[in-house]
């Protein structure tokens, strides 16, 4: 049994790497598609015409060096490893390689690990894996452009409604979809209690949706837990960005992220864990 875990993560780990070198795909693409998006509609609602542009996916144009314009070859793309490699450089222009992309890898293939060695290989070791890889775009999406795309977020949340029907999260659909409710509109509450008391808005509604979406997963009665633990991870990031003179122009620091942090750590450790760490278990 033990020698079938230990396959069952490699197997995991290396499907991981894999999934995470897409990710960084979709992270850096998903919200540049969304700007096209926009853009077009917003030519199209003033009666004009969308401007001319070359076709721009998730799979179309092939990924290229942002410096140089260097196409990468398979051998260039391979997770981890090539940039061991390339020694974090541009094969063509010797610009470096940021850290995230190996990091984003090593990350989502730790997090497929974790599950196939949990579940083995089954529908719910399947079903987490997809929630890690949701929330590891969603973490850096928001983090870089303060945007939590619907085009994630809702097929999470229904995932997550689906999954529970399906019994593999093992939490009953009641719970589920409450948790969805309740997920939505405590952060729908908070938005325009602050908004009507300061007059600024402190969140978007990406947050209403993921927070709808995590209690898809865990449950209405996870939802404390997890905003709490967010909370915890928030304000010590911006403490520390703070005092390293590195928050953004305005002081905006996207709650998303942590909001995510939050759903990973009760997928690790459960709900009832994170509340005991915090001293309210």
């Amino acid at each position: 049994m033990e020698f079938s875990s230990w396959l069952h993560a490699a197997v995991g780990g290396l499907m991981g790497l894999l999934v995470g070198s897409f990710l960084n795909v979709v992270i850096h693409r998903l919200p540049k598609m969304m700007e096209r998006k926009w853009a077009a509609e917003c030519a199209e609602l003033s009666g004009q015409e969308p401007a001319s542009q070359e076709p721009f996916s998730l799979v179309a144009p092939r990924s290229r060096c942002p410096h140089c314009g260097h196409q990468i070859g398979w051998h260039e793309n391979i997770p981890v490893l090539s940039y061991v490699f390339l020694r974090g450089k541009c094969s063509a222009c010797s610009k470096p390689i940021s850290a995230r992309y190996p990091l984003v890898e090593l990350v989502t293939g730790g997090l497929f690990a974790w599950c196939a060695w949990t579940w083995g290989w089954t529908p719910i070791a399947g079903a987490w894996c997809l929630f890690s890889a949701a929330l590891v775009a969603l973490t850096l999406i928001d983090w870089d452009t303060t945007l939590l795309p619907d085009d994630i977020t809702l097929p999470l949340l229904w995932a997550g409604l689906i999954a529970s029907v399906l019994g593999w999260t093992g939490v009953e659909i009641s719970s589920a979809l409450w948790g969805a409710v309740a997920g939505y509109m405590s952060l729908w509450l908070v938005f325009w209690g602050f908004k009507l008391a300061t007059g600024k808005e402190g969140m978007g509604y990406g947050d209403f949706k993921l927070f709808a979406a995590l209690g898809a997963w865990f449950g209405w009665q996870a939802l404390v837990p997890i905003i709490l633990m967010a909370s915890v991870i928030g304000a010590l990031v911006g403490i520390g960005m703070k005092m390293n003179s590195s928050l953004r122009e305005g002081g905006v620091v996207p709650f998303g992220p942590f909001l995510a942090m939050g759903g990973i750590t009760a997928m690790l450790f459960g709900p009832q864990t994170i509340l005991r760490v915090i001293g309210l278990g």
